[in-house]
């Protein structure tokens, strides 16, 4: 079946705050939509640390006069995370980590084209909302690394129910985003939080990363500013920039990772997805870089299905065979 060519605005829903939304005391508040999904918080009970958090937690519309389940999350207080079901299972699942340059987060309830065609290649996909670490969270800059940490567990936790091979669990993170799957993907070993339940004894490794025209380092001259700004202030140190700075802490068994971006990119600087993958080869993992002549930031370029080009290219990196050759 050929998929439905995705128009510029959907692919950018993933992207960056810079780009993606007006800023919140001009938008309006979203109608509530009916989702077809099903939707579960991410934690049995408050989010951890938010004793200081006073911020009301406000769904936005990213177009005052668009798409009403065109929406971001502002000031999140209770994350969730989402599952679409595929018709036809591969055996895969992949955790869907969206942008928002760490000032919101572009995803809705109603679900969204990108995890739509990843579902129906047969994918199961699960969608996250996460807090942000200008709202006064205990954690800080590690906010959204909890809830992140929290949330792949939660797909770990449901393998036996939906079926999918406990050994093909993704994670794809766009622009900061992609920056939160970074850290996932470099921090597993590191406990974000306390463990509130049994969920929380499973492995917070994710056997693939993503990374699609993502957020990566935090030093001068290509941080995103306002992603920057939002983690470690207007005037950070060098060494807080590179304590947030992926590409600065790969660890020697990090999971095979796709990177993909465009050259012409005038929000992300295609800079953070090169050095990333230097940092792959100094540490002689598998991973796999795609830079795109064109397609700005949100990665328009599509294939000859309409589809964004990257989907297919990480589709096939997530089913390579790297068994041991003898």
């Amino acid at each position: 079946m050929t998929a439905p060519r995705l128009p510029r605005r959907a692919l950018l829903a993933l992207g960056a705050g810079a780009v993606v939304a007006p800023a919140v005391g001009r938008a309006q508040t979203a109608s509530a939509v009916s989702a077809p999904f099903e939707v579960r918080p991410l934690w049995p009970g408050a989010a951890p640390g938010g004793e200081a958090v006073t911020v009301q937690e406000q769904v936005v519309l990213r177009n005052p006069n668009g798409d009403p389940n065109d929406t971001a999350f502002v000031h999140v207080r209770d994350p969730w995370i989402m599952l679409r079901r595929p018709a036809q299972p591969n055996g895969a699942a992949i955790l869907m980590i969206p942008g928002g340059g760490y000032q919101r987060v572009a995803v809705s309830k109603a679900g969204g084209p990108i995890d739509a065609r990843l579902a129906e290649m047969g994918y199961t996909v699960f969608i996250m909302d996460y807090r942000l670490p200008g709202d006064g969270w205990a954690a800080g800059p590690a906010v959204a690394l909890q809830d992140a940490q929290r949330a792949i567990r939660i797909v770990r936790s449901r393998v036996a129910e939906l079926g999918f091979d406990p050994s093909r669990v993704a994670v794809a993170g766009f622009s900061a985003g992609g920056h939160v799957a970074g850290l996932l993907a470099t921090r597993f070993a590191q406990d974000a939080y306390a463990p509130v339940d049994a969920i929380d004894r499973l492995s917070a490794r994710p056997d693939f990363a993503g990374l699609m025209f993502p957020v990566v380092t935090l030093t001068q001259p290509y941080a995103h500013g306002p992603s920057a700004r939002a983690l470690v202030g207007s005037d950070p140190t060098e060494a807080a920039r590179d304590a947030w700075s992926i590409e600065r802490h790969v660890p020697a068994d990090m999971p095979p990772t796709f990177i993909a971006a465009a050259a012409d990119d005038r929000v992300v600087p295609v800079e953070n997805s090169l050095m990333l993958w230097q940092a792959l080869r100094a540490q002689n993992r598998p991973g796999e870089l795609h830079v795109f002549e064109q397609g700005g930031h949100g990665l328009a370029q599509t294939d000859a299905s309409g589809a964004p080009a990257w989907m297919g290219l990480f589709d096939a990196f997530l089913k390579r065979d790297r068994s041991p050759r003898s």
